[in-house]
């Protein structure tokens, strides 16, 4: 299944506070704070920003206040309340209490019906974080609608009464570079029928803790925690406070090495087909000053990058900092003034300097639901259901296969092995006779793969390069079941002597037949079926067998392995069906490609040991 964002709402706290207005809401800074004051605005940018504080300093809203305004602004743009939702995913560096957690907060305080909670913790990336977590609910088709939210309210961390006295450059920086907002956006698994939708392609976080110190920090009193010198440890919080333990701080000698490790994952991303910088309409970039923003371009250019700089959209100057909120903040700006048409591609990027992490999120503008696809109702006949839709060849190829999809998965339900699993009652021998039976057609895989790269012409190189990827990627996967089989009792000699069963024989024939012909671009619709397996059933079936059978890791590797290697694979393979190459003919192939793989791939489930 496919995920979409559908709405997006934000809220700024308050009237624009310029730069000549900070320093009397924040409280009076002495001579040298003020030229730190006035180095650091020069260089960040931001113009305009808000706060949830008065005139006279004192807080005016809560953090899950700012939250809540968001969600009913994105609510409202959607035409829902909060009862339509069944998930929330909240951001913040922190919330207003210690405990309970952000999301418990926030859902109280929109109300609405039972759902399902998460806090995503962190600093700027905790956004994507959250927005990852929802994308993959939807996906599972364990959640319809949920709701993510990035808010921050890091005024009350900036106030001079928290200073007393200190002066360290690290603390001041972050005074003069951080406010008050909150942005949201709503995920649901079908595009929106009234306006252009954003698919999600794929989100990926990662972490470089294990490589970088901490850099953005508060509740110690120096750059790493050590036992009895957290704030937690000094008695009280009145003794933190004293010790300068509460103040917000961040190493900024360690900027440029942030700027450098974003660019070598933005860099790999880039390498396994996710990011064609060529491609990409728009950027999104969240930064905390221009002139990380410049040194970002310079290093770009540096490798060689045409950077179209008029591409990257970034509403720091007008909005502020925002932390975790910002990313959402700029989406909903670019959502609201209708930047992002239909077909056009969009990149958002949050480098988080906490102890590096990096969030990345691909999304592609599609037309609104209604005008994606056009149905007939197909009379009564033993081939298809007939509650089952066909699409014309005018449809668009997404909305199609997802009706593949949806046939694939009831069929699925109804295969034994596949129904004992679901109820919990799987045995020790459904799990071999699964691993035997896919060992025979998996050994198939990369040879088929390997035979339609090599009638790949010329005009299509992109895609002969990306199967002779996936080739070398695919070409062991057997040997991994062969160890799960041997691991879980079975006989290696057994597994590597058997033959195709009936359903297999048939899928595999027909892979190797249509990938035999020239130009297969048909076989794009048996990826989607099959590495649609892996991101949307692998880790769920391993997971369950795990549970009912007690088996180990080493027992259940492939299966596992495909529900994590599987999303990269998809997620490729989402980014080539958007390309202008996919023409009605080539949707039209794909898609019947992908009805005929599907049919096959249950059958060879349903026909386990038929031989």
């Amino acid at each position: 299944m496919n995920a979409f964002i559908t709405a997006a709402g934000a809220y700024l706290p308050g009237d624009p506070v310029g730069n000549d207005e900070i320093a009397a809401r924040l409280g009076g800074v002495d001579e040298r704070g003020d030229r730190l004051r006035r180095r650091i605005l020069a260089a960040n940018g931001i113009a305009k920003r808000h706060y949830a504080l008065d005139e006279r300093g004192r807080t005016t809203e809560l953090n899950e206040e700012l939250a809540a305004a968001a969600l009913r602004s994105m609510l409202d743009d959607r035409g829902l309340d909060p009862a339509d939702l069944d998930m929330l995913a909240t951001a913040t560096t922190q919330g207003d209490l210690l405990v309970p957690g952000f999301a418990s907060m926030v859902h109280g305080r929109i109300g609405g019906g039972p759902m399902q909670l998460l806090s995503a913790a962190g600093v700027c990336a905790s956004s994507l974080a959250a927005l990852d977590a929802a994308v993959a609910k939807v996906r599972l088709g364990d959640r319809e609608r949920a709701a993510v939210v990035g808010s921050e309210l890091a005024s009350r961390w900036l106030r001079a009464s928290r200073f007393n006295g200190a002066n360290d450059t690290d603390a001041h920086f972050l005074r003069w570079m951080l406010s008050d907002g909150a942005g949201s956006v709503l995920v649901e698994a079908r595009p929106r029928p009234d306006r252009p939708s954003l698919r999600v392609d794929w989100v990926r976080t990662v972490s470089l803790a294990h490589e970088h110190g901490v850099c953005m920090r508060a509740g110690t009193d120096g750059s790493s925690p050590a036992a009895g010198r957290t704030w937690q440890d000094m008695g009280s919080a009145a003794a933190a406070e004293q010790a300068g333990m509460m103040l917000l701080r961040q190493d900024t000698s360690a900027l440029g090495a942030l700027a450098e490790a974003g660019l070598k994952e933005f860099a790999s991303l880039a390498q396994r087909g996710l990011i064609d910088l060529k491609r990409l309409d728009h950027v999104l970039c969240h930064y905390s000053t221009n002139a990380f923003r410049d040194l970002v371009f310079d290093q770009l250019a540096s490798t060689g990058a045409q950077i179209d700089t008029g591409r990257w959209f970034s509403n720091l100057e007008t909005r502020g900092n925002t932390g975790a909120a910002s990313i959402f903040i700029a989406l909903e700006e670019c959502w609201r003034t209708g930047r992002f048409e239909p077909g056009q591609t969009v990149l958002l990027a949050v480098p988080e300097s906490g102890r590096f992490t990096f969030g990345f999120a691909h999304l592609t503008c599609v037309a609104p639901e209604a005008a994606q696809s056009v149905s007939v109702q197909v009379p009564e006949r033993a081939a298809v259901p007939a509650h089952e839709p066909v699409p014309t060849s005018d449809g668009n190829v997404f909305a199609r296969l997802d009706a593949v999809w949806e046939d694939f998965e009831r069929r699925l339900g109804h295969v034994p092995v596949m129904r004992r699993l679901a109820d919990g009652e799987s045995t020790l021998d459904d799990y071999l006779r699964l691993l035997f039976n896919l060992r025979q057609q998996v050994a198939d895989g990369a040879r088929w793969i390997s035979r339609a790269a090599s009638n790949f012409s010329v005009d299509l190189f992109d895609l002969r390069s990306a199967a002779i990827g996936h080739a070398g990627e695919e070409h062991r996967d057997f040997m991994m079941i062969e160890r799960d089989y041997a691991a879980c009792g079975g006989s290696i000699e057994a597994i590597r002597a058997g033959r195709k069963n009936i359903g297999s024989e048939a899928l595999s024939a027909y892979m190797f037949h249509t990938a035999s012909q020239p130009d297969p671009i048909g076989l794009l619709g048996a990826m989607f079926v099959i590495e649609g397996l892996g991101t949307g059933k692998a880790s769920e079936w391993a997971a369950q067998f795990k549970e009912q059978l007690g088996l180990r890791d080493d027992q259940v590797s492939f299966l596992a392995y495909h529900g994590d290697a599987d999303d990269d694979h998809f997620a490729k393979l989402q980014a080539i069906l958007a390309s202008p190459r996919i023409d009605a003919a080539a949707a039209d192939a794909i898609v019947s490609t992908a009805k005929v793989v599907a049919r096959l791939y249950a059958l060879q489930l349903e026909e386990l040991d038929n031989v």
